[in-house]
């Protein structure tokens, strides 16, 4: 059932053909925009098939997994166009109402439809990387959509949370897909000297940056405001419970290979060792490791080796997405703050320092790796963010409960910050993070739910 807020996205895609969305996360934008789409075919409305270009991620997954999801989405059907060459090549000759490619692959599409230009309607999801878009020069990825979005495509959809993550600046190139310059001038050029003016910043005479006029605010969203909705989830609902996303993270061949085999022989040989459980509780933990990317060789010295790394790349699009808003990640394994550290230097470790959190609470950190255990009662991370990712899940609803609450609803109540609490929750399929979410969400015994989740798998 959509949201009073969905019905709204729902409603501007259909009567703005060529219009944008400005929603924060969370808002449900992917299931919205899937809607209109089966409301238009519905009512014989030619707009199939839809190309939707997106970050790799969203692409491979999740719009495939939301059409799937609903009932009134599931007849649409969904093709990716990533991988290999030929495996794009396979897609694009494949009959399907929606096609989904990452940004990295518009000059290869490009080139391949050098004849024709099969889509009748393109969304841009994370449209703010069309941010370098210039009608000389810019990017290339920009350049292989403008060559084709006006010549066969009727209607485009610009789906974004941060439209202007660094300045309005970067609304230009956004805005050229809509309406070819119209509203905010035809070159880039031309909207940056009528809004801007120019102030060096350095001794060169080159190190100059370009900062709004005063009126300069208003004025854009004046113009722009006929092809835009914005979004504010506040503005439609109360904000007392957090809003909850669970992203649902497909494991690699071989990494589910080896959760399978783990599963079955509680024993995996790897490359650097092995790794064996030796009771039921045991089997669990391992199958928890796996899920998250890597697996203890041996629990006394703290060797691991990774077996993939799906959920880093799913938290680190989730990051990119909350466009420099920080974002708090709860693991649980030393593993995962290990490679969570390896991967995003620029995260630090909830340590009980005062001083770091100040500097929290000042939003002067951009991402923090909590361990659920550590965020004790009264600890107060509201200030600095909303943005709570579970990278991974953890049995203890107590500890769980825990750590949402440092920045949950009750505490951006006591700030008058009015802002949502956003959760991200990191959920490997076919693993025991299911088994752990529905511990969560039914706050039943762990046990309880491992014998159901056992006399299921022995029927």
């Amino acid at each position: 059932m959509l949201r009073p807020y969905q019905h709204d996205i729902v409603d501007h895609i259909i009567n703005t053909p060529r219009g944008s969305v400005w929603a924060s996360m969370g808002s449900g934008k992917t299931l919205a925009t899937l809607t209109a789409i089966q409301n238009l075919k519905a009512a014989g409305q030619e707009v199939l098939p839809v190309l939707v270009v997106a970050p790799l991620r969203v692409a491979n997954s999740v719009w495939m997994q939301e059409a799937q999801k609903w009932p009134s989405t599931q007849d649409l059907r969904v093709v990716r166009i990533t991988g290999t060459p030929r495996q794009r090549q396979q897609a694009l000759s494949t009959p399907a109402d929606i096609y989904t490619i990452n940004f990295e692959g518009l000059p290869w599409l490009s080139n391949q439809l050098t004849s024709e230009w099969p889509f009748r309607m393109v969304v841009v999801d994370e449209a703010s990387r069309l941010k370098g878009f210039r009608t000389r020069g810019g990017s290339k990825r920009c350049m292989a959509l403008a060559k084709r979005v006006w010549d066969k495509t009727e209607r485009f959809v610009s789906l974004t949370g941060t439209p202007a993550p660094n300045g309005l600046l970067d609304l230009w190139g956004q805005q050229w897909f809509i309406d070819r310059g119209f509203r905010l001038g035809k070159t880039f050029t031309a909207f940056r000297d009528r809004w801007f003016r120019a102030r060096r910043v350095g001794q060169s005479q080159f190190a100059v940056e370009y900062r709004p006029l005063p009126n300069a605010d208003a004025e854009i969203r004046e113009r722009i405001a006929m092809d835009t909705l914005t979004v504010d989830i506040a503005d439609y609902m109360p904000i007392d419970e957090p809003i909850r996303n669970v992203l649902q993270v497909a494991l690699p061949d071989r990494a589910q290979q080896a959760y399978g085999e783990m599963e079955e022989k509680m024993f995996l040989d790897l490359k650097t060792g092995a790794a064996e459980a030796v009771n039921a509780a045991s089997l669990t933990s391992k199958c928890h490791q796996i899920a998250n990317g890597a697996l203890y060789l041996d629990e006394q010295d703290g060797a691991f080796e990774v077996v993939h790394d799906a959920k880093l790349d799913v938290l680190e699009s989730v990051i990119e997405e909350a466009a420099g808003e920080p974002v708090l990640v709860a693991y649980h394994f030393k593993s995962d703050l290990a490679r969570l550290k390896a991967r995003f230097p620029q995260g630090l470790e909830l340590t009980h320092s005062s001083t770091l959190i100040a500097k929290w609470n000042d939003g002067d950190v951009p991402l923090m790796f909590v361990h659920p255990q550590s965020a004790g009662h009264g600890l107060n991370l509201a200030q600095g963010g909303h943005i709570l990712a579970f990278f991974s899940v953890d049995w203890n609803l107590e500890y769980h409960l825990q750590v949402i609450e440092r920045i949950g609803p009750a505490r951006q109540a006591q700030l008058g910050a009015g802002k949502a609490c956003l959760l991200y929750y990191l959920v490997a399929q076919g693993t025991v993070d299911e088994l752990i979410m529905q511990r969560l969400q039914d706050k039943r015994s762990v046990q309880d739910v491992l014998t159901e989740a056992m006399k299921r798998r022995t029927k």
